[in-house]
């Protein structure tokens, strides 16, 4: 477990949606969030003061997160002085990057000479198995998207908060570095050897009891040509029950890729479950979750009751709106 509070550190980040490490930590675990450390260069803002190192030590910061989320999950040098000034004012460092702090030779010489942890979310700490696709006891909801960060894994946390004030079993199961730094477990799938990504997912949604729902983070989309295979490892793994769609309206092409249009909902809605009947011929879909963060109000609620007429699901933002009618639906 993470020593709290944390200093959230934002980097270089290009944009917002590089710093939704951060973001994710910030929304769904605001008491540990202390402030937030930027470079000059940096584009994304979480709303947080901004600290440096010595203030944010002084206010009760203990653990520095590195809370951008690069295309590529790249350590940047430009980031090593502040780092080595976290761990010799007596921090310890989080990671969800690829590029591991273990791997910084200067990195793991600072942390030894002050007795400070680091640690590497992205780094699997089991033994996994080969998938076998058999069926488990008890239900297992996965989110799917028509693209990345499109708002997989604050649906599944809505859904779970949402699930418990109906007095419904569930429990959230992490799958992505953001995630596992907000619940301190699960599996960092996309960092997994691929003969052993749906083996994983079946070893974090195992036997349960009949009524229990594991609520399953998405990864990725079946669309995106870059990581399709998180999705799919995510389907065959999970072997799901029930499937969320979930979608980003004012996204004007694939995150990172310019030249791949999102597909649509009706698409998505096909494909997944022609891939999920491959290894649970029952599975459903109970609605579409959708990220209307960039709409006023209004805009969001007619497009909202758009798509819920032209797919006949409920369609509704959970983080704006609650996700209790998707419980319901589930």
């Amino acid at each position: 477990m993470l020593q709290t509070p944390y200093l959230l550190f934002l980097g270089d980040a290009p944009d917002q949606l590089a710093a939704k490490t951060a973001q994710g930590v910030r929304d769904w675990r605001p008491e540990f969030a202390l402030g937030q450390m930027r470079l000059a260069e940096c584009k994304a803002d979480l709303g947080l003061p901004d600290l440096s190192i010595a203030e944010a030590w002084d206010k009760g910061a203990r653990t520095l997160i590195i809370g951008a989320a690069n295309r590529g999950g790249v350590m940047s040098d430009s980031w090593m002085p502040i780092l080595m000034e976290a761990l010799e004012k007596g921090m310890d460092i989080a990671s969800g990057l690829h590029d591991r702090l273990q791997d910084r030779p200067e990195l793991v010489a600072a942390a030894n000479a002050y007795g400070r942890r680091m640690i590497d979310v992205r780094t699997p700490q089991h033994k996994y198995p080969i998938g076998d696709g058999a069926p488990r006891r008890g239900k297992r909801c996965l989110a799917v998207g028509t693209d990345c960060s499109v708002g997989k894994m604050y649906t599944a946390l809505a859904m779970e908060k949402a699930m418990h004030e109906l007095g419904i079993k569930a429990t959230f199961r992490a799958t992505g570095q953001t995630g596992i730094l907000i619940t301190g477990s699960g599996v960092p799938l996309d960092a997994v050897v691929a003969d052993f990504m749906a083996g994983s997912i079946e070893w974090l949604t195992p036997d349960n009891e009949d009524d229990h729902w594991d609520l399953i983070e998405g990864q990725g989309s079946l669309f995106h040509p870059s990581f399709s295979g998180v999705t799919m490892a995510l389907i065959h793994g999970g072997r799901p029950d029930a499937l969320v769609l979930c979608h980003e309206p004012t996204r004007k092409h694939m995150r990172g890729l310019p030249h791949y249009q999102l597909p649509t909902l009706e698409a998505l809605r096909d494909l997944s479950l022609e891939t999920a009947r491959i290894v649970n011929p029952d599975v459903r879909i109970i609605g579409i979750s959708v990220n209307t963060f960039a709409m006023g109000e209004d805009e969001a609620n007619a497009y909202l009751a758009d798509v819920e007429a032209r797919m006949g699901l409920p369609a509704v933002d959970p983080y704006r709106h609650g996700a209790r009618r998707l419980a319901e639906a589930l």
